[in-house]
């Protein structure tokens, strides 16, 4: 062979070699840069063998896999979490490997409850408080049950729930002094001020609207009132509307309905009918004028009804994309929040984009969406746990730790023993109660019902 040829293949593997070796050296830089250890804190939601998914204290989740750890843990401790690889809260896109996972002592998990909501200023009054309290009674504060037919303040006394939501059949022939002192009777059984709860959407939702003897004429709709009157009758009824529930004892409405629907979807008559951007407005005009009222005003329902059926009688699955959803039925959400939104209601719809598995009000992931995207940090309240929507014997559990405040029920059965057990097993830990009721009481506070002295 050619000298000069033995010489040029000789260069050119010497040549291959370099490359390599420059490839190779600058693919060890990037693993070392992706192998840089970070560190989070954040609440455990859910550990299975292989598998941890936690939420840190600003409600972002990540999940880990190839998860394995010598620490026993359950859902709602608080960790200290050090880790390789890469974690993107606006993305689903997660590679991450636990290098150390440690339990947070209390004084870690106190640093830990730092809160964006308009009443975070009675945080600390709201802790003194929960610490007098026992697991009973903070349990209790996370149900706001339906009113029985009967014996509603008796049943006070051996269930410290934190409110009740009343129906038509509580107004129904009552004068105005009649039904404020039903409620102050209500009152006076619960050693903590109780949320008195109506849905007052106006138009076939009425309930205080239903009696004559308390109110010239029903609430309209709010169809009714932007035909009649644009925003300006809706700010009108919202103050008029709250100054009446106000002055019966009732402290928070469970209303605005703020969904975009189809005419001929099940819940389009309860919606104000427009199209996003006017239901945006609607949402904002209703918040502002709220405000000072005395009554708190709930968004619902959460991440926006759509055209589902009616998860009253039935499971109701969206199949719309995640962008159809943000972009239309976010936006009324977020207005209402950024206009001071103090609580937001999640449907029990399959948001077959966001969680396949579990209705909206058990999902955390729905959950992410509502504290991250749309910037909420009020209350967050389930609809009604009771409902055919909902087939989970455990719908309790998996609510709260899906980042629910508030759980609402109208079959309140054994609802405090089967969340209690659930501490007591394990399957729940009790700081996932503590800051549900946390979260609520200093609600409580900033609302006035409870004395700040």
């Amino acid at each position: 062979m050619n000298k000069k040829i033995i010489i040029g293949i000789i260069g050119l593997i010497l040549a291959v070699i370099l490359i390599i070796f420059i490839v190779n050296n600058k693919n060890k830089e990037d693993i070392e840069e992706e192998l840089e250890t970070n560190e989070i804190t954040a609440t455990v939601l859910s550990v299975s063998s292989d598998t941890l998914t936690v939420q840190d204290k600003d409600d972002i989740i990540y999940t880990f896999n190839d998860f394995n750890s010598d620490e026993d843990l359950v859902a709602g401790e608080s960790l200290s979490i050090s880790y390789t690889g890469y974690l993107d809260k606006d993305t689903e896109y997660q590679s991450a490997s636990i290098v150390r996972c440690a339990k947070l002592e209390d004084s870690d998990v106190n640093a830990m409850m730092e809160d964006k909501s308009a009443f975070s200023a009675f945080y600390k009054q709201a802790a003194k408080k929960l610490k007098t309290m026992t697991l009973k009674e903070k349990i209790g504060q996370v149900l706001l049950v339906g009113a029985p037919e009967t014996n509603q303040a008796e049943l006070l006394k051996d269930n410290p729930y934190s409110g009740y939501i009343l129906y038509k059949r509580d107004f129904d022939n009552k004068t105005a002094s009649q039904v404020r002192r039903h409620i102050n009777n209500l009152q006076n059984s619960s050693d903590i001020p109780l949320l008195i709860a109506v849905d007052e959407e106006g138009g076939k939702v009425v309930r205080v609207g239903s009696n004559p003897n308390l109110i010239d004429a029903p609430f309209k709709s709010p169809q009714e009132l932007y035909k009649d009157g644009g925003m300006d009758a809706i700010k009108n009824d919202t103050k008029n509307k709250s100054r009446i529930l106000n002055n019966l004892g009732i402290n928070l409405n469970l209303a605005p309905v703020v969904d975009v629907a189809d005419p001929n979807a099940y819940i389009y008559y309860r919606t104000i009918g427009e199209n996003t951007e006017v239901t945006s407005q609607y949402a904002k005009t209703v918040i502002n004028a709220s405000k000072g009222t005395g009554v708190s005003y709930t968004l619902k329902h959460f991440p926006g009804y759509g055209n589902n059926a009616d998860t009253h009688q039935q499971q109701a699955t969206d199949d719309r994309s995640y962008d159809d959803i943000l972009k239309n039925d976010i936006p009324p959400f977020t207005a209402g929040t950024n206009a001071g939104a103090e609580a937001v209601l999640v449907s029990h719809n399959i948001i077959k984009s966001i969680d396949p598995n579990e209705p909206a009000s058990l999902s955390a992931s729905v959950h992410n969406l509502l504290r991250n995207t749309v910037g909420f940090s009020g209350i967050s309240i389930t609809d009604d746990l009771s409902m055919t929507g909902v087939k989970d014997d455990n719908a309790l559990v998996k609510a709260l730790l899906a980042g629910n405040d508030l759980l609402i029920v109208t079959d309140s059965t054994n609802s405090i023993d089967k969340i209690k057990t659930a501490v007591q097993n394990g399957s729940l830990d009790e700081k996932v109660v503590d800051k549900a009721a946390l979260r609520v009481i200093a609600w409580k506070y900033y609302k006035g019902l409870l004395n700040t002295k």
